[in-house]
């Protein structure tokens, strides 16, 4: 990952195919995947010896050939002492996991959904009809047809509905304004509120992400199962789902990131002034 970040997959047999090291095969193809996947205990002996000799050889060959490149690209402190180094700082984060107001959650989604019904009313009576508001097609026949509305875009299904054509259409009649609205709350509620409290371990009591060392280009972590990276924040209800990540007695959450770090990064190797000038006035 710290010579080639920008590649997808770092698997074994791919690494072993492109370095030309044979005999590495995908362990799906031995161990079988799905409803053909068969026991370790089951493969015969001299089969998975001949498989795992093949493995181990693999790993042997490449770890002496990348650890030459990363000297030759002045790369090992980095591996050594950054990545290596934060593997069991994240390995510890994953352990313990995050707690969670899950009856804060429960109240906040009722709250939320009497909020949609509300909308849901308001938008059935500003278009003078009920329809699924969740249905593109209905939501098609109600703004273009039935509210006369121009198609600005079309699909393959038909006239587009997507937010940027609703934001454009907001400029010309209230009914799309509210759809939008409409829809940031009900994706809050299914994506965090309602989905958030069925994935907290019931042993401990908490959310225990995954964190992803070697997936993002740019060398930032990836969070998955659940992303808690990604936690909304910009909308009123985005602000009261944050609330819900909570702590023990005397412990305090700390948030901190870097101020507009790419801009900057611009700014200091184009040394163009007026950029420059920017962040040195704060502006």
């Amino acid at each position: 990952y710290v010579l080639d970040s920008a590649r997808a997959d770092y698997e074994l047999p791919v690494l072993a195919e492109q370095e030309h090291v044979s005999d590495v095969s995908p362990r799906t193809t031995w161990l079988g995947s799905g409803r053909n996947a068969r026991a370790a205990a089951d493969i015969p002996t001299e089969e998975a010896a001949k498989h795992l000799v093949a493995e181990a050889r693999a790993v042997l060959l490449l770890s002496r050939r990348q650890h030459e490149r990363l000297a030759a690209s002045g790369q090992e402190a980095l591996y050594r002492d950054v990545e290596l180094a934060l593997s069991p700082v994240l390995a510890t984060m994953e352990w313990r996991g995050i707690r969670l107001d899950c009856d804060y959650l429960r109240s906040l989604g009722n709250e939320v959904a009497r909020g949609t019904n509300a909308l849901q009313a308001e938008i059935h009576a500003m278009a003078g009809t009920e329809f699924n508001i969740a249905s593109p097609k209905q939501l098609a026949e109600v703004l273009f047809v039935k509210l006369g509305l121009p198609v600005l875009r079309k699909t393959k299904t038909g006239a587009s509905t997507d937010a940027e054509v609703l934001e454009e259409l907001a400029a010309m009649h209230p009914v799309p304004a509210k759809i939008l609205e409409y829809r940031t709350l009900t994706k809050l509620k299914g994506t965090y509120i309602d989905a958030l409290p069925a994935l907290v371990n019931p042993r401990t009591g908490r959310l225990h992400t995954t964190f992803g060392q070697a997936v993002a280009a740019t060398g930032r972590l990836s969070s998955s199962d659940p992303n808690l990276q990604n936690i909304p924040i910009r909308s009123e209800v985005g602000k009261k789902i944050r609330h819900a990540f909570v702590t023990d007695p005397g412990f305090h959450l700390v948030s901190a990131d870097y101020s507009q770090i790419e801009l900057r990064l611009l700014a200091h190797f184009s040394e163009d002034p007026a950029f420059l000038e920017a962040f040195r006035s704060g502006a």
